[in-house]
């Protein structure tokens, strides 16, 4: 088959398009035909060589390594102690994440039962593909974890806020992949939804739910907005911190990437700060599956490339400002 190898860390040009073994199947899993693959900051961040995390967080590497956690596609077979899922089922899911197995861009996958759901009949096979880590990460932030690992990252187990009809949620990095989708889940539990990007963006983040589009190119969001409930920063860096101030006493910040916060300062406001890491649940994406199924969620995607252009959506990517997701296309 052929499959996205990388044999060094480097810039998109590591990526190639070569012919690998087709894998084989263990018990619990499934051989997919994998018709699109969606791509995710953990792709380039392992592409790079996991240079974001502490040095003594970064696993070590075996080259040459395929890329890839997200797909939709096919199933070609089945292990024998497989009974949820048939040959032929069209399947969806996030592989073997956290973790830098996937394996994705590629033309067939062998997948963890457990990691797969049944594609939603609404989605063809790109938009699909785009969905499951940005989902999984905005539901598992706001609806429902789902498991009792901690956080790597504080140590804490993180418990969802329950959102109610009439309360505010600010959704910094609203057009990304996992703001549009925080945006209509908190949109869907009947909250106020304040969306920060780009102001070319307003339109696409008005048609999800969007009660106000805060275009951050011209106005801090931390000068006009006051008495949040909740805010999930889906950005990071330095404006992060400037959030806290929208914040009402008592309010929640979730950062999606690692960010520091001075204890003394949400304490002071009674701030809860808490953070996640997400992880792979076919179970979950079952569940949000009939939300996909009648129109409540929407699959923003930004662009399509082929397989075998990896390293331009790669580059794609780098270049910010995006709308969804990126997807590669697999095979007819």
């Amino acid at each position: 088959m052929k499959a996205i190898q990388f044999h060094e860390a480097g810039g998109p040009g590591v990526l190639r398009y070569e012919e690998v073994p087709v894998p084989e199947i263990g018990p619990g899993e499934v051989l997919v035909r994998v018709r699109a693959a969606g791509i995710n900051p953990p792709d380039w961040y392992l592409r790079e060589g996991m240079k974001v995390m502490p040095a003594e967080m970064r696993p070590e590497l075996e080259f040459p390594v395929i890329p890839g956690t997200d797909m939709s596609g096919v199933v070609e077979a089945v292990a024998p102690d497989v009974s949820r899922f048939a040959v032929g089922d069209e399947v969806f899911g996030m592989l073997r994440f956290p973790g830098f197995d996937g394996r994705t861009y590629a033309e067939y996958v062998a997948a963890p039962a457990s990691d797969l759901a049944h594609k939603p009949a609404g989605l063809d096979h790109v938009r699909a593909a785009a969905a499951p880590m940005s989902v999984l990460t905005a539901w598992q932030y706001l609806i429902d974890l789902g498991h009792d690992v901690p956080s790597p990252f504080t140590g804490r187990v993180h418990r969802p806020v329950p959102i109610t009809p009439g309360m505010s949620v600010l959704v910094n990095g609203a057009a990304g992949g996992v703001g549009h989708f925080a945006v209509q889940l908190a949109k869907w539990k009947g909250a106020r939804v304040v969306a920060v990007a780009s102001g070319r963006h307003e339109q696409f983040l008005r048609k999800l739910g969007a009660d106000e589009v805060i275009d951050y190119t011209t106005t801090r969001a931390a000068d006009v907005v006051r008495d949040v409930d909740l805010v999930i920063d889906a950005v990071g860096g330095r404006e992060g911190a400037r959030l806290l101030a929208v914040l009402k006493p008592g309010g929640t910040m979730l950062p999606v990437f690692f960010a520091e916060f001075d204890e003394e300062e949400t304490a002071r406001s009674g701030i809860t700060v808490s953070n996640i890491q997400v992880r792979s649940s076919g179970r979950q994406l079952a569940e949000i599956s009939p939300l996909f199924e009648d129109g409540r969620l929407h699959v923003g995607v930004d662009s399509v490339f082929p397989l075998s252009d990896a390293a331009g959506a790669h580059e794609r990517a780098a270049r910010g400002h995006i709308q969804g997701k990126i997807v590669l296309t697999v095979g007819g």
